[in-house]
């Protein structure tokens, strides 16, 4: 009967645990939007001014919620040298302001703001109608804790994949995974998938869905963006 008794306290104890660490796992998400699913709406442009030289631009603003609760605004822009039709460099600049915090209102204490250098090489190559694009990014962050600040350094890897569904729509895919230079090698990945349409030569648009995970935390975030790429160089054609 003793041993009877023991074994009931201990099941008590650990089914207790076990409620606890779910509610404190349902807390945990509560508290940083992992069970909101979010939204990110994007612009990118690339604007062609010499035979080797063109321009990028590029506006994110990202939210916990869909329209609502915002938590990051990226702003970024580079130079970017044209080996061939297959392979681009670029150095560009970007600035990011983040609220890390998930509850609805003003960030005081606790916006991150970061000004960040990037070098960038792209390789593109094709295998029938399926266009493979490598980009490999390495970037130097200089950020600004609202008071501390430090720099990091981040290396990051993006496979896409394209694939025609006719003459205007298209399928986009790809996984990004980011290293860290410094502690904690891992940083996220990213994995997306998009339905896009070519309205014009110069102008496209992407609907899509991404799975962005970190090491203590993963979110769900549904991405709208538009791409408007006209060539500027005179005598160029109309888009």
């Amino acid at each position: 009967m003793r041993l009877f008794n023991d074994v009931f306290k201990a099941g008590r104890v650990t089914g207790l645990l076990f409620v606890l660490s779910l509610a404190g796992s349902s807390l945990q998400a509560q508290v940083n939007g992992e069970d909101q699913l979010g939204a990110w709406y994007m612009y990118f442009g690339t604007n062609r001014i010499s035979e080797r030289l063109s321009v990028h631009s590029e506006a994110q603003f990202r939210y916990y919620d869909l329209a609502s609760n915002f938590n990051q605004l990226l702003l970024r822009t580079g130079l970017n040298y044209h080996i061939s039709d297959q392979a681009m460099a670029t150095f560009g600049y970007a600035y990011i302001w983040t609220d890390p915090t998930f509850e609805d209102g003003p960030a005081l204490a606790d916006k991150i703001s970061e000004h960040r250098i990037f070098q960038q090489f792209i390789l593109r190559n094709a295998v029938g109608k399926l266009a493979f694009e490598h980009r490999y990014r390495l970037e130097q962050r200089f950020l600004d804790f609202d008071g501390p600040t430090e720099t990091q350094h981040r290396a990051r890897y993006r496979l896409q994949l394209t694939h025609p569904l006719g003459d205007t729509f298209f399928i986009n895919w790809y996984d990004e995974v980011f290293l860290n230079l410094q502690d904690n090698v891992f940083g996220q990945n990213r994995l997306y998938l998009a339905l896009g349409a070519r309205l014009s030569p110069a102008l496209s648009v992407q609907a899509g869905y991404l799975k962005n995970h970190f090491r203590t935390a993963h979110y769900d975030r549904l991405q709208l963006g538009i791409f408007f790429n006209p060539d500027l160089r005179r005598g160029s054609p109309e888009p």
